[in-house]
């Protein structure tokens, strides 16, 4: 399918910014185009263009986008999109049913569907049958389910957004290994369009590299070669994660201090599950020091994450404040603290930033956790201003926190679990959707945080950001007959 847009930008309702405009770009049929560009570009905008999600009432449009020769709405079936959020996607409880859900829309003959979703399921590596929840699965199990059934259709348009940021080395690999196949096939000569900050890790998979400009239009389209070599250096100052540039380590100075939390033999079953998400954890949380936390998707880590923030109540075992975070007298299981006691002390950052959000402004988003802990009118505004400036959101202060791009969204995320100056920050996948500088830019806060005496727990795939930043690494085991969890130094 041809895409040819001409003069396209959009403008979510209620913003002066324009989230991506002047964009002139024509894809071939069978290309395959990696999009490229700094936090807030507007990729991931221009990829909702492509599929005909932008609806007229959401927002202010100009040019033209034709996909096949038609609006993008009119190509049903024919164009597939994998959001970055994989919960987006999801509308059915089994996972069978969800990619069968598609094709049957679709009008497939009934007797083909089935064995397409066992193909598509064997392509992406899922590892579960059609009949598991989609409930059950962990977010990287998510993304796999929803590529499956992006694939389902055989579209002619295929449109990813980061389709691997959620998932282990393992399973990213997987999904690489289903992209080439397809692209491989002359069967589903489908033209893609893929967002992906690690250019390194999908450069075997495009034939093209088309970079959007900050501030509007296109900086640069060719050949990836061609583009690295004459534009790498650009790129690299506006964020864009060019191969071969290294990453300065912060490690921290001093030793760590005092043990703020402890678990002991910590373990979770979610309502209904046949298993537990996570089972006997023994760990310590310190004053100074930056814990990585990493292993394959489905072994728990976001689990650990809602434990340690307070946020679920341990079906076994226990985690326990210490030292400086245990107020005199309270109760030291987090998950019993008022959420005045719990924000100031312990923050968290949720793998999906849009989950926490409660306002429909970026600056009052990072005004309630001030004003939670009381701090008065004058000193709300001070933090709110420095939140901005830290994270590069002044620009977002009074837009809606759901229109923001994943990368602007996170680093929301980020500011607003800092609102209350906790001891201890607790983060799931804080890198994710980040360009080179916003992402060495949150590195950098993170290690100001850690020097300063706080505690950080990193819940992460991202392997640099474990080689940059972590002082100790817990790597998490799948829990079917697997050992206990691994703790070691670096």
């Amino acid at each position: 399918m041809t895409v040819e847009v001409r003069g396209f930008g959009w403008r979510h309702a209620g913003r002066r910014a324009w989230a991506v405009r002047g964009i002139d770009l024509r894809i071939e049929p069978g290309e395959r185009v990696l999009l490229l560009g700094p936090s807030g570009a507007g990729k991931s905008t221009l990829l909702a263009a492509l599929a005909g999600l932008l609806p007229e009432d959401s927002g202010e449009a100009e040019g033209t986008v034709m996909v096949g020769g038609r609006p993008p709405g009119a190509a049903e079936g024919r164009v597939g999109i994998v959001f970055q959020d994989p919960q987006a996607q999801l509308v059915m409880a089994r996972c069978g049913d969800e990619v069968a859900f598609g094709l049957e829309n679709l009008g497939w003959d009934p007797p083909a569907i089935w064995p397409r979703v066992d193909q598509v399921l064997a392509t992406v590596g899922f590892p579960y049958g059609r009949d598991r929840p989609t409930s059950a699965l962990s977010g990287g199990e998510q993304q796999r389910l929803v590529l499956a059934g992006g694939l389902a259709p055989r579209p002619g348009l295929l449109l990813l957004d980061e389709p691997t940021a959620n998932l282990d080395p393992a399973g990213a690999a997987l999904v690489r290994q289903a992209l080439a196949a397809m692209a491989a096939d002359p069967a589903c000569p489908a033209s893609v369009v893929l967002v992906e900050h690690r250019v390194a890790d999908v450069l075997d998979l495009v034939n093209r590299v088309v970079v959007l400009s900050g501030e509007g239009g296109i900086a640069a389209d060719g050949p990836p070669g061609a583009v690295l070599d004459h534009h790498g250096g650009a790129l690299a100052e506006q964020g864009v994660w060019v191969p071969g540039r290294e990453l300065v380590r912060r490690r921290a100075g001093t030793a760590p201090g005092e043990v703020l939390l402890r678990t002991e033999g910590l373990g979770y079953r979610h309502p209904g599950a046949p298993g537990p998400a996570l089972s006997d954890v023994t760990i310590t949380v310190r004053a100074g020091e930056a814990l990585g936390v990493r292993g394959p998707n489905g072994a728990g880590k976001s689990t650990l994450a809602g434990l340690l923030g307070g946020l679920l109540a341990p079906t076994c075992g226990a985690v326990r404040a210490t030292g400086a975070l245990a107020g005199p007298g309270d109760d030291p299981r987090p998950h019993r603290w008022r959420a005045r006691d719990l924000a100031g002390r312990i923050g968290s950052v949720f793998q999906n930033p849009e989950h926490q959000f409660l306002a429909s402004r970026v600056d009052e988003e990072l005004a309630i956790g001030p004003r939670l802990a009381g701090q008065p009118a004058p000193a709300v505004a001070a933090t709110v201003d420095e939140l901005l400036a830290r994270m590069r959101l002044g620009h977002l202060a009074a837009a809606n926190p759901y229109t923001l791009s994943g990368g602007e969204q996170r680093r929301l995320a980020v500011a607003t679990a800092l609102g209350c100056a906790p001891q201890v920050l607790v983060l799931d996948e804080p890198t994710f959707g980040q360009d080179l500088r916003t992402w060495a830019e949150l590195v950098d806060l993170l290690a100001t945080l850690r020097d300063e005496g706080r505690g950080i727990v990193a819940v992460t795939h991202d392997a640099d950001l474990v080689e940059v930043l972590a002082d100790r690494v817990l790597s998490l085991q799948a829990p079917a007959g697997a050992p206990a969890p691994r703790v070691g130094p670096r």
